[in-house]
């Protein structure tokens, strides 16, 4: 009987290790992978096509703002039905008038909405790189939970081998109905958490492809790998980095030199444009004995608005204000990026070192709790089920280790963004930052210290 429960205990473990990787995805269509995903968001995301338009409108600004204003021309007729004129032709008067703008206003308008544009050309940068975030640790996130299921999927076929084998023991009288039940309970426990897995899964891909700009994108399987190599981000080098060459920081900074001009623009608007006008007037009224037909004459105008009262003085004082703001606004959002750096690093930090020791202490230890529980049953020192609740034990430690890989990842996702980071994630020996000298390579994180894998990687399609 041992022998047979024995033989069982190792069959259904392959079990569980073979049916968690190699369950196939049941969808014609192939499996996405993040590349693919990537390339959507830059070709069909509405959010992002509109930043890009929003930089054309506020360029079309800049332009418009640095034309020349037309000039005028005007036609008078006055006195017309006058019998004393020519043909009672009256006075016939033709102008053109130009306004000469002066002290360079519509270079500094121009100027200024130019830089206005640049902030808009970096906040297009700004917004791609969230959206590969968001991308990013939706895709991790639903990477995870199919994981997830392929191991609940498997553990509950355990659960369920496990079941049949008590209740068979139970008849022999090995084992204690509250043992069976017991076992009945935990069963009942992974279905539940198998079908919750399930629901969450397809909720999490519309939030995928609404994150990617294509919310009626049907599903498809997600490709990709929890154990590929990570980046080696340190905190003070990452922060450094990001709180250099982050575009919302360009952005603050070109604010600050966009209000310059904005000020001098207010400065300079009190000197006065230089009105001009001449035209030809044709006085049919002035007839004289040389000139019966009346006079040909000209006219001439000049004139400006004198700056008495109004000095724009209330839009100057606006304009150094708002230098005073902008350079505090540059200093605000390093903050408020020092912030989610921080953060995500931490978290990131934090489930690397737990996923590091799921690999190099926790399952090992949980796989040697087994096989010694199996070994001892096998010699007749332990019950059944000691070997059941290891076998437990086991499954459970790699439910867990997912999830912290997951989470590893959607935080690392995030980060990747903050970095500005296009081929993400790294090939392996490519990390995102230099490492120190001398540093110890790390393992991948489904990698043992000898080397061995935790979990066989995924076959293509699941």
């Amino acid at each position: 009987m041992k022998r047979r429960v024995a033989s069982y205990c190792v069959g259904t473990l392959s079990l569980f290790l073979g049916a968690a990787w190699g369950v196939q995805a049941q969808n014609d269509l192939p499996p996405l992978e993040l590349s693919d995903l990537i390339l959507m968001t830059v070709e069909k995301n509405p959010k992002l096509a509109k930043v890009q338009l929003q930089v054309r409108e506020v360029r079309g600004k800049a332009i418009q703002a640095g034309l020349y204003p037309n000039p005028n021309v005007d036609y008078l007729g006055d006195e017309i039905g006058d019998i004393t004129a020519y043909r009672n032709q009256g006075i016939q008067t033709v102008m053109v008038s130009q306004e000469i703008v002066t002290a360079k206003k519509l270079q500094l308008s121009s100027g200024a909405l130019y830089k206005e544009a640049d902030q808009a050309s970096l906040a297009v940068i700004s917004e791609r790189y969230k959206l590969f975030a968001s991308v990013r640790q939706d895709f991790f996130d639903l990477l995870t939970l199919q994981r997830r299921a392929e191991i609940l999927d498997a553990v509950v076929k355990l659960a369920e081998a496990s079941v049949d084998t008590s209740e068979k023991l139970l008849k022999g009288k090995q084992v204690a109905r509250l043992d069976v039940v017991q076992l009945e309970v935990d069963l009942e426990r992974y279905k539940a958490e198998l079908a919750a897995t399930q629901r969450r899964i397809p909720a999490t891909y519309r939030r995928l492809a609404a994150n990617v700009g294509v919310q009626d994108l049907p599903y498809q399987p997600v490709k990709g790998s929890l154990d590929a190599p990570l980046p080696d981000y340190e905190l003070d080098q990452v922060r450094e980095y990001v709180l250099e060459i982050h575009p919302d920081v360009r952005r603050a900074q070109i604010g600050v030199e966009a209000n310059q001009i904005w000020l001098r623009r207010a400065q300079v608007e009190p000197i006065p444009n230089l009105r001009l006008q001449t035209g030809y007037v044709r006085q049919f009224e002035n007839r004289t004995p040389g000139s019966p037909t009346g006079s040909h004459d000209w006219l001439a105008h000049a004139g400006i608005a004198v700056p008495l009262f109004n000095r724009n003085q209330g839009n100057i004082q606006a304009a150094q204000a708002l230098i005073g703001e902008s350079i505090q606004q540059v200093e605000q959002t390093r903050n408020d990026l020092a912030a989610p750096v921080a953060d995500a690093y931490a978290n990131y930090a934090a489930s690397r070192t737990q996923a590091q020791r799921y690999r190099d202490r926790i399952i090992p230890k949980a796989n040697e709790s087994y096989q010694l529980a199996l070994k001892a049953y096998q010699g007749g020192q332990f019950e059944y089920l000691r070997v059941l609740e290891a076998q437990r034990a086991m499954a459970n430690t790699r439910l867990e280790y997912i999830t912290v890989l997951g989470t590893m990842w959607q935080q690392a996702s995030l980060l990747s963004g903050l970095m500005l980071e296009d081929e993400w994630p790294p090939t392996a020996g490519a990390p995102a930052m230099p490492s120190r000298p001398n540093e110890p390579k790390d393992l991948l994180p489904n990698q043992l210290r000898d080397g061995t894998e935790i979990l066989p990687a995924p076959n293509p399609g699941q």
